[in-house]
């Protein structure tokens, strides 16, 4: 823009040529855009400058000092972007976000902030002078203007426990040259802040995962919040690999290593109010073709409900699942895709199991988390310690209950339906989409339907959806013919008034804090035996456990919709009728 700017001037006669090469001289010198030194200089004003681009690209002009913004709309950008790309979140209008910038044929601005905030971005033009004076009136408190993005992080973790001491520096270009090098990078202390600023603010959003990903022309780091990713922030490129090295040397992981796959895990203590806390990050490591995306699993103790009442079973299913773990043999399964809550479900199952009379055994992979009284094993496939070989050495050791992280392949399958059968409870999960259709995966895999009839006590379907946040809910009608639609039955559809959150401080604007499960339990009666036994299809099976009482994931949904706990649009996003 800083020959443009100088040409669309120069044309309109607002200043000379020799303005524009004094202007240019001056720029040199002190850096910054060529609008801001011909202001400088005193050869336009400001509004010059809007006014040309304004004419030139057919994007409104505005007077940022006589417009105020609502702070809820200033929430929607991160300082970080809007110093960067010198904008200012002016309004927004249903799926519409208005911005000021200085440069409006800045596409890769609005790309960035269309896709950070998820809304169709419209420019309008100010003055670099009143986006600046825009940026230190409404960002002011949330971070230190004119700070870099590692000076910045200081500054955050200064007020922490944990903060690494040292003033922080902007850092020159890092280049890869060797193990040493890469060691230094990641132990320099600007880098050590700035890691430290992700891991601590992933906590306080309340983050599950952190993706650290590299691309051809940009870095981007996003937290994972309630299930849905969000971008947070875009350091430079040539941080990417200190910033990974930092990671790597946490986690105790190869740095020298850029071709192959990595797992570790990193565990830090902090300070939360007052109290010393300690939470795990189960780090992994993926050579991609820009460099390593590297994510990061939150494991927080403290957030493991291991109490049953409270994960969003319904009373029914809540007492047939109980019914079925309390049985002295057989096998209860727990399905979902990753990331629907089933290993909290085992966890609060195993928690309710463990006495001192009782020996529970687990095999994972890997042992998210530490468990008094349980003998956990971490499955290590490498050496060839597998769910299978763990699962035989389990029956030498005189187990009550064992609980077998992932059923994947038919000899684990095999053993897990032998212990099931031999006076052993098994927990364990698999990957299907619903409780029927676990039968036939199980038979797919290899195991007799005599076997599965035999042995399979309950079959628990899981998913997790967002709560609607309590701090901003409100009514939200639907139309009846929509809820319908929607599996509501007409007389419920009448009355039936959903609840949506509006969006505040509390939930970052997105109508939604926190997360439940939504289930769907089906207990293997003696019918629904004698029809595993005949080859009955998944579809079968479905429609008879429905007419035993088996509430599916659908009406669970809709139960929790009735209740107000979620919405509408997050039951159809994760499940079918």
């Amino acid at each position: 823009m800083a020959v443009r700017i100088g040409e669309l001037l120069l044309k309109e006669r607002r200043i000379t040529a020799d303005q524009l090469q004094e202007a240019l001289a001056h720029q040199k010198i002190h850096g910054g855009k060529l609008g801001s030194s011909l202001v400088k200089l005193g050869f336009v004003k400001g509004d010059d400058i809007t006014a040309v681009l304004s004419r030139q690209y057919g994007v409104p002009s505005i007077n940022l000092a006589e417009f105020e913004i609502d702070p809820s709309v200033i929430k929607l950008i991160p300082v970080e972007t809007v110093q960067r790309y010198q904008v200012v979140p002016l309004s927004r209008t249903g799926a519409t976000l208005t911005i000021a910038m200085t440069d409006p044929t800045n596409v890769f601005a609005m790309d960035d902030i269309k896709f950070m905030t998820g809304y169709n971005v419209e420019p309008v033009v100010a003055s670099e002078t009143a986006v600046q004076d825009a940026i230190q009136k409404y960002y002011a408190s949330a971070a230190g203007i004119g700070e870099s993005a590692l000076e910045m992080a200081s500054r955050v973790l200064d007020e922490m426990p944990i903060v690494a001491d040292g003033d922080v520096e902007v850092l020159e270009g890092l280049e890869e040259i060797s193990v040493d090098a890469l060691m230094k990078q990641g132990e320099e202390a600007p880098i050590i802040r700035l890691v430290n600023v992700l891991l601590m603010s992933a906590i306080q959003k309340g983050a599950s995962d952190i993706h650290v990903e590299p691309y051809e022309k940009e870095y981007r780091i996003r937290y994972r919040i309630d299930g849905v990713l969000y971008s947070i922030m875009n350091p430079s490129l040539k941080f990417r690999d200190a910033i990974a090295s930092r990671l790597k040397i946490m986690a105790k992981l190869d740095i020298a290593e850029k071709r192959l796959p990595q797992d570790g895990r990193i565990k830090i203590r902090y300070n939360d109010q007052g109290k010393a806390k300690d939470i795990d990050f189960r780090v992994s490591v993926l050579p991609t073709l820009f460099g390593e995306k590297i994510v990061m699993r939150l494991l927080d103790r403290d957030k493991l409900m291991l109490d049953m009442t409270r994960l969003g079973f319904e009373p029914e299913p809540l007492e047939r699942f109980e019914a079925a773990i309390q049985r002295p043999w057989g096998m209860v399964l727990v399905t979902g895709p990753t990331g629907s809550g089933k290993t909290n479900t085992l966890y609060s199952s195993i928690s309710r199991l463990n006495t001192m009379d009782t020996n529970i055994m687990t095999a994972e992979d890997p042992v998210e988390f530490n468990l008094a009284g349980i003998n956990q094993v971490q499955i290590r496939e490498n050496i060839g310690l597998t769910f299978a070989a763990a699962l035989r050495a389990f029956l030498r050791q005189d187990p009550n209950i064992i609980l077998v992280g992932e059923i994947r392949d038919f000899e684990t399958a095999e053993i897990a339906v032998k212990a099931a059968l031999t006076g052993h409870l098994v927990l364990s999960t698999l990957h299907t989409n619903d409780a029927p259709s676990t039968i036939s995966r199980l038979m797919n895999m290899g195991i007799e339907p005599f076997l599965v009839a035999s042995s399979v006590n309950l079959i628990c379907a899981q998913r997790l959806v967002r709560r609607v946040c309590a701090n901003c809910v409100q009514p939200n009608p639907v139309a009846a013919p929509a809820l319908v639609k929607a599996g509501f039955t007409v007389e419920d559809a009448r009355w039936v008034v959903p609840q949506k959150g509006t969006g505040c401080d509390k939930c970052n604007n997105t109508g939604y804090k926190g997360r439940v499960g939504l289930y769907e339990v089906m207990d293997i009666s003696e019918t629904l035996k004698e029809l595993v036994l005949v080859g009955a299809s998944s579809q079968e099976l479905r429609r008879k456990a429905i007419d035993e009482g088996m509430i599916t994931l659908r009406q669970s949904g809709i139960q929790k919709v009735k209740a107000g706990v979620t919405t509408i649009e997050e039951v159809l996003r994760e499940t079918v009728l």
